[in-house]
């Protein structure tokens, strides 16, 4: 310390280049860096503000990863309602197909008898009522087994 005021003191003493002007900016200049240097100082004591930063920086971490998983469940959900979409098209596309290569291949006489034995026990019903009466005392018959 004490050679930077010798250096100083022998700066002033030849005073060949400093002028009042020139030391007067020395001084602003220095007033500057001391005052930078007390602000940097100052902000590395305030415990208080630096966990006040750090607590934003965290929410705007936070944020940014809420806003990721939002945009990221969105195109899942549109990925998945568009698959579910062509898979409810292709079940329909298949059933349809299903349906006519059974009526392809159903002859038309099994349906043909169908039809003419729902019409027969429509016109007589007593031999179906039989039937029926002679089906539930089997079952009943052997339900009393047991």
């Amino acid at each position: 310390m004490d050679e930077d005021q010798g250096q100083a003191g022998t700066e002033l003493a030849g005073g060949d280049h400093r002028t009042p002007e020139r030391v007067q900016q020395e001084i602003e200049q220095t007033r500057a860096e001391l005052g930078d240097t007390v602000a940097a100082l100052a902000e590395k004591a305030d415990v208080k503000g630096q966990a006040k930063r750090a607590v934003s920086e965290a929410k705007q971490t936070v944020t940014g990863k809420v806003s990721d998983v939002k945009q990221t469940a969105t195109e899942a959900t549109a990925t998945l309602t568009a698959k579910a979409s062509e898979a409810k098209d292709t079940v329909g596309e298949k059933k349809h197909e299903f349906v006519s290569s059974a009526r392809e291949t159903t002859p038309e006489s099994a349906s043909h008898t169908g039809r003419r034995v729902v019409s027969a026990a429509k016109a007589n019903p007593v031999p179906l009522v039989t039937l029926g009466a002679f089906a539930m005392g089997f079952l009943i018959g052997r339900w009393g087994v047991r």
